[in-house]
């Protein structure tokens, strides 16, 4: 591999723009890129199965310049859209490709136009084609779907986690907590307690994996849910790829479902659909940002989810 092919890429800070960069990711690995991307502390873990190298991301200028000089890449790709990002990268010698955002053109060395009110997949996508150009290489037109790879070792942490829950036979996982608001307005469909009780007076088992801390939280959103707490993310994915179907709210647990190829319906109340909605052919979604759709239209929408395959 030549050094012009190392590739230093800064991951995005969310679980769900993570797993809606896998198509753009799978771009570059395709056309013989050695990726070392630096992100969170929990992006090693998601991304265990895909082959490239992800460190934790540290604090500090100088020290983040230094973890990209480390990398002996000299070009770079930036899926943040921050001024900090793009001056950390361009302190440590690589040469990236970003959106001209933030006042940070200066730090780029190809800087694209931000195209507005797209989906996030195709704006990570367009990021890795200006890259391939810049190689002259060709993308593909469409955007593919590309699944996350689990390991065996993600697998057999969630069936036990299953297995030690009691959970045998079908089951349909609920997400029903969202990180921040937007307008001061929650991003947490407020009817997951119906949708729940409804589910289980149906006789389908209801499963959650909450996150560390949010086990009141989930326990009183979904009355009779059988928790799963303290996976990593890969394993909750594991855990999502076995479900029967996933319903969240626009956020990583949707993002993540739609990434194993799992049934999933979105359910939108604050954001647009037509920017963050499930990328997959299973996916489908209930409500737009102008309101939280009713518990009977989320019902509704929940069954007429697409089977598995």
């Amino acid at each position: 591999m030549t050094p012009s092919r190392l590739l230093a890429v800064r991951l995005p800070n969310w679980v769900g723009d993570v797993c809606m960069a896998l198509p753009a990711l799978d771009l570059l690995i395709r056309n013989g890129f050695t990726v070392h991307a630096l992100g969170k502390g929990w992006a090693g873990d998601l991304l265990a199965g895909m082959p490239i190298t992800v460190g934790k991301l540290p604090k500090g200028l100088g020290v983040t310049a230094a973890a990209w000089r480390a990398t002996g890449c000299r070009d770079g790709m930036l899926l943040t859209n921050s001024f900090g990002s793009a001056l950390q990268m361009w302190w440590g010698g690589v040469r990236a490709t970003g959106y001209r955002k933030e006042f940070r053109s200066p730090f780029l060395s190809q800087g694209l136009p931000r195209v507005e009110r797209i989906h996030e997949v195709d704006a990570f996508w367009r990021l890795a084609v200006a890259v391939l150009e810049r190689h002259g290489l060709r993308a593909p037109v469409v955007i593919p779907h590309v699944p996350l790879p689990l390991t065996a070792a993600h697998r057999q942490i969630a069936d036990e986690a299953l297995t030690k829950a009691g959970v045998t036979g079908a089951f349909v996982v609920l997400c029903p907590l969202a990180v921040g608001t937007i307008g001061g307005r929650s991003k947490q469909w407020p009817s997951f307690p119906l949708l729940c009780r409804g589910l289980i007076e149906q006789g389908i088992r209801v499963v959650a994996c909450p996150g560390p801390g949010e086990e009141e939280a989930t326990a009183v959103a979904l009355p009779g849910a059988t928790l799963l707490p303290g996976l990593g993310l890969g394993a909750y994915a594991a855990v999502l790829s076995r479900a029967d179907r996933v319903v969240a709210n626009d956020s990583g647990p949707m993002h993540l479902a739609a990434a194993v190829g799992v049934p999933v319906l979105g359910i939108f109340g604050l954001t647009e659909p037509g920017r963050t909605r499930p990328w997959s052919d299973l996916g489908r979604t209930v409500g737009d940002w102008n309101g939280w759709p009713s518990a009977q239209a989320v019902i509704a929408a929940y069954t007429q989810l697409p089977a598995r395959g």
